[in-house]
């Protein structure tokens, strides 16, 4: 008879774990566990579990099986691919999540293109995701399946997830991200920097918001790359400097890219201080960025603005000022026209920040950083 227990995870989640244990003569001969995000999931599986291994033969044929569920295949992808090439904390996310739910439970030779619909088509009608996240799950698992085999042996097959894919095309379950447009307005900014400005305190060891928020605007550096940056890889007798592992399509790690500074970001980096055993130049970590940054456009009341969208400010006004593009990707890291013109999105001609006040403001506040910890 199978147990089903009942726990909490560390973030506040609930999960299912579901036991089989056969006994012979008061002895376990055969034991089988597996964990669900829902109670129904553990029971369905446990029930048709128990009910095949109760079939004549069944415990001498598990016994030589070497059939893995999707989740431990996940779990050796995630380990030994990701020791080799970093995978990335959405794609590790993702790839832990689809391990525990009931899709992880099922077998890899028994997946079948069905079980792919029926796992998109749940996440939307049950989770509420949009389609387009259903198609970035979609896509790492395509990774594992494309490692699995070959690598491992496991059957996971190709030609079930294929066919998969061209049944959630026509049905709306997948689709690409759409391009985002957004820009900020001066009016915005202004917003943004008056709150970061007058939220700074002294004898703070918080972020410079003020001069990251500038710094990302005039670099067009992503949020990340900005925590990276150091010192010994500036570049000055170009204004440039080496950004090291740059995303990029199938490529991040080892992709170092020499980057142009334009005037502003230069005169930002140099007006920034060097830390003691610290070679970053924004020697502050990404994650509390992004929250004081979230945190605060929600406080200014303005919507569906993102830290990355300063990146698309950064690029399009540099077309706008009638830069080429060899010129703007000497910038912003692009390698084609192709992936440079999805953060294109003039709004006119010239520069709009030409007599900014608020750039001479922040590259004059030295001091007192923003305590990120805001409301």
């Amino acid at each position: 008879m199978a147990s089903i227990m009942k726990r909490k995870r560390k973030d506040g989640t609930w999960a299912y774990r579901a036991q089989i244990r056969i006994m012979v003569d008061g002895t376990a001969v055969y034991q089988e566990t597996k964990t669900f995000d829902r109670q129904a999931a553990a029971v369905g599986w446990a029930d048709k579990r128990e009910e095949e291994l109760s079939k004549p033969g069944a415990l001498d044929e598990q016994e030589k099986r070497t059939d893995r569920t999707l989740a431990e295949i996940i779990n050796q992808y995630i380990t030994d691919v990701g020791a080799v090439k970093p995978l990335g904390k959405t794609k590790t996310r993702s790839l832990n999540a689809i391990g525990r739910s009931w899709l992880g439970a099922r077998h890899a030779s028994t997946l079948t293109s069905q079980d792919y619909v029926d796992y998109a088509s749940r996440r939307i009608k049950e989770d509420g995701i949009e389609p387009q996240t259903v198609g970035n799950d979609i896509s790492f698992i395509g990774s594992v399946v494309g490692v699995a085999e070959p690598a491992w042996k496991d059957p996971l097959s190709h030609e079930e997830l294929a066919k998969a894919k061209r049944v959630m095309k026509k049905m709306g379950l997948i689709r690409r991200s759409r391009q985002r447009t957004r820009r900020p307005t001066l009016e915005e900014l202004d917003l943004i920097l008056k709150f970061f400005m007058e939220r700074r305190k002294p004898r703070s060891n918080g972020v410079h918001m003020p001069k990251v928020v500038v710094f990302a605007l005039f670099s067009t550096r992503r949020l990340g790359e900005i925590c990276r940056i150091t010192w010994p890889d500036l570049i000055p007798e170009r204004q440039s400097v080496i950004v090291r592992d740059m995303k990029n399509p199938g490529e991040k790690e080892g992709n170092d890219v020499e980057c142009y500074f334009p005037d502003e970001a230069w005169r930002i980096v140099q007006s920034m201080e060097r830390r003691e055993g610290d070679d970053r130049i924004f020697p502050f970590h990404e994650d509390t960025i992004g929250r004081a940054f979230t945190d605060v456009v929600a406080m200014c009341g303005i919507e569906d603005l993102h830290f990355h969208d300063l990146r698309h400010e950064g690029v399009s006004r540099l077309f706008e000022m009638d830069w080429d593009i060899p010129r703007v990707s000497s910038v912003s890291g692009h390698r084609d026209w192709s992936s440079l013109k999805r953060y294109t999105h003039l709004r006119g001609r010239g520069d709009k920040f030409t007599g900014w006040p608020w750039l001479a403001r922040v590259l004059g506040s030295n001091v007192l950083p923003f305590r990120a910890a805001v409301g």
